[in-house]
């Protein structure tokens, strides 16, 4: 008997980690079926998307977005429901026909949609790393208690879930996590101190959308993956470390106890970890471009520069802090990227901002969505940007 057809709901489906997916998806047709599709303001993709994949709902982040794109759908002759802002993302999310859901959607407004899904036992696809560190626990728990699992589809962790296949935990000594250093791993802090938003999206290896660009360049993002490691993978945050490997061709790597150093490599292509969670326990079988090591000819790994690059130290001292620390963290660097990207701020002060708001706050843990929520919402207000109405469905 063939085995059954995964239904899949994506949510990011306008950003570059939902088009990958979509590629996969188009690549298996046998194998996979989209049934919900959620994006952002790129209404045009989207039109082209539900076309092509035919899904039976589709959500924007505007009312008015969801006129136009109804509109669109009916010119093309589709009669898909098109629903609007957080609604339209938990109905994604939820939907009843899905099977899995793929989050690729930028922020900490990625962390409904994905505890609804748990709690409606759906597994989940996860690229929204914030949603893991502001509620990792929650997350975690919501998983166990109906039945779902949470699949990495961030490359680094995606490499440390390959690279614990088989392996007991009680034989892991630590977890490496690779960073590019972006486009300023040898500037100095002068010259760090001058980059533009301009500068700060010219990423050398990845194409990424612009707030998880930014987190590169900063490497926040590396700091962001040592909270959603120790709660993907239930080890604790000293044990997982940062280096810096500039090919970004060895995407993590596990050490074990006896000495042994476990790696995942391939190309830096994004569909990868999303084939392997897709299909996992199987590879699927994909015509890509493949890693040839040879022509390659080296592999260089680097310390992390903590001075340069201050977001490696911030997260500690937000891990130590609890659950308020670790949102007060992605809360304020969310805020100051938006504020660096609208020329407010320098590329420097991004750091910065997150540090001054890390002094402010007490040290708490929480147990409820509610409880999370409202720590999120403090930390922005008090930096001046509350959270926008509606939802972003978009992965940027």
């Amino acid at each position: 008997m063939a085995d059954a057809v995964k239904k899949i709901a994506l949510l990011g489906a306008s950003g570059s980690i939902g088009g990958s997916t979509l590629d996969i998806v188009a690549r298996f047709p046998e194998r996979y079926e989209i049934v919900a599709l959620g994006g952002g303001r790129n209404l045009e993709i989207l039109a082209r998307q539900a076309e092509r994949f035919r899904p039976g709902l589709v959500a924007v982040q505007e009312p008015e977005g969801a006129r136009e794109l109804a509109r669109r759908l009916k010119h093309r002759g589709l009669k898909i429901p098109v629903l609007a802002g957080s609604e339209g993302a938990l109905a994604v999310a939820t939907c009843p026909e899905a099977d899995l859901l793929v989050a690729a959607m930028v922020g900490a407004v990625g962390l409904e949609p994905a505890c609804a899904a748990l709690q409606a036992g759906k597994d989940v696809a996860l690229a929204n790393k914030e949603s893991m560190v502001m509620a990792g626990r929650l997350l975690n728990r919501l998983a166990a208690e109906n039945g779902a699992r949470i699949l990495p589809l961030d490359s680094e962790h995606s490499a440390i879930w390959q690279a614990l296949n088989g392996e007991g935990r009680g034989g892991v000594k630590k977890l490496i996590l690779t960073a590019s250093g972006g486009p300023f791993r040898e500037f100095t802090l002068r010259q760090m101190a001058a980059v533009t938003p301009e500068q700060a999206l010219k990423h050398p290896r990845w194409d990424m959308g612009p707030k998880i660009t930014i987190d590169s360049a900063t490497m926040m993002n590396k700091a962001l993956e040592i909270i959603e490691a120790r709660w993907l993978f239930e080890i604790p945050a000293d044990r997982i470390e940062v280096l810096v490997h500039p090919q970004s061709i060895v995407h993590s790597l596990v050490e074990y106890v006896d000495g042994s150093v476990l790696a995942q490599l391939g190309l830096p292509d994004m569909r990868l970890p999303i084939a392997y969670a897709l299909g996992a326990p199987e590879r699927l079988h994909l015509d890509l471009p493949k890693l040839d090591l040879a022509e390659i000819g080296r592999l260089d790994f680097f310390p992390a520069d903590d001075e340069r690059f201050p977001a490696l130290a911030l997260v500690r001292r937000a891990l130590g802090m609890g659950d308020s620390g670790a949102i007060a963290l992605n809360a304020a660097n969310e805020v100051a990227v938006e504020r660096f990207r609208a020329h407010e701020i320098g590329f420097l002060e991004i750091a910065a901002t997150v540090a001054a708001v890390l002094d402010e706050i007490s040290a708490c843990e929480f147990e409820t969505l509610e409880e999370i929520l409202e720590c999120d919402r403090m930390v922005r207000e008090r930096l001046g940007r509350g959270r926008k109405k509606g939802t972003d469905l978009s992965a940027e």
